[in-house]
C-alpha cells in the first residue's frame, strides 16, 4: 500500500516537474521580450537577462511613431482575416466535393492539392513578382491576400477534407430526403459540425498572414500599407538598431494574436481531440 502511493506521488511529482518546466519554457521568452521592450540599447546590449534599472515605457510611444505601430497592426490584421475568410470560402466547398462526390477527376484534383502542400513557398518570387509586376498589382492589398490564400488553400483543403470524410455520410442522405441541396448540407449541416477544425485551420492561416514577411516585403513599398513585419524593418537603419522600441513592437503585435488565440483555443482543441478519436 505504501509503495504504491510512493509510486503514485513520485509520477504526480514528475508530472508536476514536466509541467512547469515546460511552463517556464514557455514563458520565458516572452518575460524576455517585455523586460527588453522597457531598456535602453545599452541595457539590453549589456544584459538582455537582467532586470530593467529603469523602467523605460517610453519606448512604446516611440514604437508608434518609428514604424506607425497601430497603423501596421491595422493592416496585418486586414490581410490576415481576409486571407483567413478567402481560405475558408474556398477550402470548405473543394473538401467537401472531394470528400463527398464520387467523380473520377475529384481524386487527380486532390493529389494536385497535396502536390501544393510539397511546395517550397519562396521558390516562386521571382514568378509572383514578374506576375505583379505583368498587372501593375503592386502595393495591392488584393493581390497579397490572394498569394496568401493560393500558399494555404492546399493545407485547408487537406485538413477539411480527412475532417468531412470522418463524418457519417447518413447526415447527408437524411438531409437530402429532407430536401437540401449541396449548397444547404455544406452550410447548414457540415458548417457546425466542422468548426473545431476550421478552427484551427483559423489559427495557422491567420499566424502566417499576420506575421509573413518576404511577400509583403517584395509587394508592399507603400509605407502607410506596411505590414507588422515590414514595419519592423524601421528600427534598424545602416549603422545601428533601436532595440527597445522594437521589442516594444513586438509585445504590441503579440496582442491580437493572443487575443484570437484565446477566442479560437477550445475549437482548436476539440478539433484535435476529435481527430485522435476519430483517426
Amino acid at each position: 500500500m505504501n509503495k504504491n502511493r510512493f509510486w503514485r506521488g513520485l509520477k504526480k511529482g514528475l508530472m508536476y516537474f514536466i509541467a512547469i518546466f515546460a511552463a517556464m519554457v514557455t514563458f520565458f521568452p516572452l518575460i524576455v521580450t517585455f523586460l527588453s521592450s522597457l531598456k535602453t540599447n545599452e541595457e539590453i546590449l549589456l544584459g538582455m537577462f537582467s532586470w530593467p534599472k529603469v523602467w523605460n515605457f517610453g519606448n512604446y510611444p516611440e514604437a508608434v511613431r518609428a514604424a506607425n505601430a497601430f497603423k501596421a497592426i491595422g493592416n496585418s490584421l486586414f490581410v490576415a482575416i481576409a486571407t483567413l475568410a478567402v481560405t475558408v470560402i474556398i477550402a470548405m466547398p473543394g473538401a467537401y466535393a472531394i470528400a463527398r462526390k464520387n467523380y473520377s477527376y475529384l481524386k487527380a484534383v486532390y493529389i494536385l492539392f497535396m502536390a501544393g502542400v510539397m511546395v517550397p513557398v519562396h521558390c516562386t518570387l521571382v514568378s509572383v513578382t514578374k506576375i505583379s509586376s505583368a498587372l501593375g498589382t503592386k502595393n495591392s492589398y488584393m493581390f497579397l491576400i490572394l498569394i496568401y490564400t493560393a500558399f494555404n488553400l492546399s493545407q485547408a483543403v487537406f485538413l477539411f477534407t480527412g475532417y468531412i470524410s470522418s463524418l457519417d455520410k447518413g447526415l447527408d442522405e437524411a438531409a437530402k430526403i429532407d430536401g437540401c441541396g449541396d449548397l444547404r448540407i455544406l452550410v447548414q449541416i457540415l458548417l457546425p459540425i466542422c468548426k473545431p477544425i476550421i478552427a484551427t485551420e483559423a489559427i495557422l492561416v491567420f499566424i502566417y498572414g499576420y506575421s509573413e514577411l518576404i511577400f509583403s516585403l517584395i509587394l508592399i513599398t507603400d509605407s502607410t500599407k506596411y505590414t507588422i513585419s515590414r514595419a519592423m524593418l524601421n528600427f534598424t537603419s545602416n549603422f545601428t538598431t533601436n532595440y527597445g522600441p522594437q521589442f516594444a513592437f513586438v509585445i504590441m503585435s503579440m496582442v491580437p494574436m493572443l487575443i484570437i488565440y484565446l477566442i479560437l483555443h477550445e475549437k482548436v482543441e476539440a478539433g484535435m481531440l476529435a481527430g485522435a478519436v476519430k483517426g
